[in-house]
């Protein structure tokens, strides 16, 4: 976790689209009929069709085959969050950012959302809330889960009493759902949460948020900590507009 710091993410991403945007300007109209860069991972090359959708990374599955997303998988712009659900920056960017975002660009279907789990050892109870917003997830609850455990985070994340909190979020015989999912796959959720971490690890995340966007079959790392909603919003329409 690292402080949200405004100016110095907007400088930072500002010069990354003008970076982007110079780079668009110098291809010359022929690439269209080129095809777009290569995906990770991915053996077969693509046809010359001109409506080719962004590959998405494919998400670490859930114990019961769901996964931590929300939208259409295929949704031409991919936005990947490398959480801990008790860091108050985490919090800060879901509230004033990624709401926004689900609003205006996941419900339309343009942005496809994915939290990626990244408990901080400095967060003595982000695990435990991890465990249950994947037993959710598996239940199908996740965008439900992960609103109760930000908008309540400064409620139980000094006690740690998430499970007394956040159930007044849920009628009590769906919470119980949850709780009763998550002690019988313990081992399966405890390997999920571990999945995404070290998928974290080796792309370098060393705080959160870590946001990761993915379109026209390539991936970008923004600056670290989170970022304003309206500089989101301008890069997310530059790359609608590609």
């Amino acid at each position: 976790m690292k402080p949200f710091l405004v100016s110095r993410i907007g400088i930072s991403l500002l010069i990354f689209v003008i970076a982007a945007v110079s780079a668009a300007s110098a291809r010359s109209k022929a690439q269209a009929t080129k095809d777009p860069a290569p995906a990770p991972a991915s053996a077969k090359s693509t046809s010359t069709k001109t409506k080719a959708p962004a590959p998405t990374p494919a998400p670490a599955p859930s114990p019961s085959g769901t996964t931590k997303t929300i939208g259409n998988p295929n949704a031409p712009i991919t936005m990947e969050v490398f959480g801990d659900f008790q860091c108050p920056a985490c919090r800060n960017f879901f509230e004033t950012t990624v709401k926004q975002v689900i609003d205006d660009y996941v419900v339309p279907e343009k942005v496809y959302l994915i939290h990626r789990d990244f408990p901080l050892q400095m967060h003595p109870y982000a695990l435990q809330a991890a465990r249950l917003a994947n037993a959710a997830a598996d239940c199908g609850q996740f965008e439900a889960m992960e609103r109760a455990l930000y908008d309540h985070q400064d409620e139980w994340s000094t006690k740690g009493n998430i499970d007394e909190v956040v159930s007044a979020s849920f009628a009590p015989a769906q919470f119980k759902k949850f709780q009763s999912y998550g002690a019988q796959h313990i081992t399966e959720i405890n390997a999920s949460i571990e999945r995404d971490r070290m998928m974290g690890v080796q792309r370098n995340v060393n705080q959160t948020p870590t946001i990761f966007v993915t379109s026209h079959g390539k991936t970008e790392a923004l600056p670290g900590g989170g970022v304003d909603y309206k500089l989101l919003k301008n890069y997310f329409e530059y790359l609608l507009r590609q």
